[in-house]
């Protein structure tokens, strides 16, 4: 047999996932089985430094075929480039040029979830290739609400907070009605939800976002909200790790131990939330993110992370990382990647087959999510932000949300100052993009 080609792909290392890298390389040696002509080496990186990893293989002339970027670094892949100044990488969509099946492996990029399609979608096609899909839910202990007549879990803020109120009195009931990690995925959620942007040009989508919108009325909503639920002892913080590493467990234990009747957390958590409700002797109800309803509902955006085809690669290689992708996306394989997850089935077939199988009637806290993704607007509020230093960004809100909460400052004021905090990191940032100042951090704060 003639020399193989060779296909590298960079995977994210998820704490909360530890076989994901030893089942995508299972999936590669099945794929590969099929196309012997192929060679796929996988390797993994922390999910939040993919972005830094591919760059230092670029550096040494060693860049990945495919790689595999979580959803905040989307402007990062869009802005990566090879020494040269050329893109790091192309659009899925146009190198599969309306093609319906690569290498005799069905194309379904078309197939996959709106929500997904259109928040990787940039300059009138899809950039790239989203396998792994969530967003956020409200998780409800239903026979804690039954006790005070609470018999359907509330959707608005100003239900959520009647029920926890009525939870609190109970005489012996739990110290606090809900909690949820201080983590940035909840700002831009909320934000979304009532059809505003977080930055100018239509969230970065008709154009580079220069403009960051983090003291914003629906953000300042959202804010009040949040701490109000805080002061009225109604809402459990978990402040120990904040700005360093999310105490998700400590949130967790507080549901599953009953000190809460209600924990946002994602979607990928339905099942163990399922189980902490069994092992416990109560019922568990995922249920969508509760919204602001004095505003008209916009929809939810999504989590996860895609897949990013390299640019100019050879016509053999760049097939057979497009059939890749797809393989990873067929309903077979993408169904038992759901069920091996708990991300979201991303493609139509996949939950087609899913419902086939009757699973969500046996599960049905793994429909919820479908259902939240299902009623997004598809504006660009709700198809989500594309901004660079995302991630910092996300840090400069929940520090501020930390302060907001443990002390007196007034949230219009600390966010006007955490407002200005992302403008400096998000114009470094831009003036690096544009050559203007070399990459590197920037102190904030």
């Amino acid at each position: 047999m003639s020399k193989r080609i060779d296909i590298d792909i960079v995977v994210p290392l998820y704490p909360f996932m530890p076989y994901f890298l030893d089942r995508t390389r299972e999936l590669a040696e099945k794929f590969t089985a099929n196309h012997p002509e192929y060679r796929i080496r996988v390797s993994g990186a922390d999910w939040l430094s993919v972005p830094q990893t591919v760059h230092d293989a670029v550096r040494q002339g060693g860049a990945p075929t495919i790689a595999q970027y979580f959803y905040t670094s989307t402007r990062d892949a869009l802005d990566a480039r090879r020494p040269d100044g050329s893109p790091l990488f192309t659009s899925v969509e146009r190198a599969i040029a309306g093609r319906t099946e690569i290498l005799g492996e069905p194309v379904v990029l078309g197939d996959v979830a709106p929500a997904a399609r259109h928040y990787y979608t940039h300059d009138g096609a899809v950039a790239a290739m989203p396998p792994l899909t969530s967003t956020t839910l409200l998780y409800a202990n239903t026979t804690l609400l039954e006790r005070v007549g609470i018999t359907e879990v509330p959707q608005t803020w100003a239900g959520i907070e009647a029920a926890c109120r009525a939870v609190a009195a109970l005489p012996d009931g739990p110290a606090h009605a809900i909690t949820w990690p201080n983590h940035g995925w909840w700002f831009q959620q909320s934000v979304a939800q009532q059809g505003a942007l977080l930055a100018d040009h239509d969230n970065g989508r008709s154009g580079r976002a220069e403009k960051v919108y983090l003291d914003s009325d629906a953000m300042l909503a959202y804010v009040e909200w949040w701490r109000g639920l805080h002061r009225a002892g109604l809402y459990r913080y978990h402040p120990s790790r904040v700005n360093t590493e999310v105490d998700w467990d400590g949130n967790f234990r507080a549901f599953a131990d009953q000190e809460v009747a209600f924990v946002l957390t994602t979607s990928v958590e339905a099942a163990r939330m399922a189980q902490a409700g069994r092992d416990g002797g109560f019922v568990v109800q995922a249920c969508r993110m509760p919204y602001n309803d004095r505003v008209p509902y916009a929809g939810n955006v999504i989590g996860g992370d895609a897949l990013w085809l390299a640019a100019g690669l050879d016509q053999e290689t760049q097939d057979g990382a497009l059939a890749f992708m797809q393989y990873l996306n067929t309903p077979r394989t993408a169904a038992e990647r759901h069920r091996e997850t708990g991300f979201i089935p991303v493609t139509g077939g996949a939950i087609h087959l899913l419902e086939q199988e009757g699973w969500f009637e046996r599960n049905p806290h793994f429909r919820t999510a479908l259902d939240q993704l299902a009623a997004n607007s598809g504006s660009p509020a709700a198809r989500g932000a594309l901004l660079g230093e995302f991630a910092g960004i996300q840090d400069i809100l929940t520090t501020a949300m930390h302060d907001v909460l443990v002390t007196d400052v007034e949230p219009r004021v600390r966010f006007a100052q955490a407002n200005a905090e992302a403008q400096r990191l998000l114009d470094h940032y831009n003036d690096a993009c544009r050559g203007l100042r070399p990459r590197g951090p920037i102190r904030v704060g």
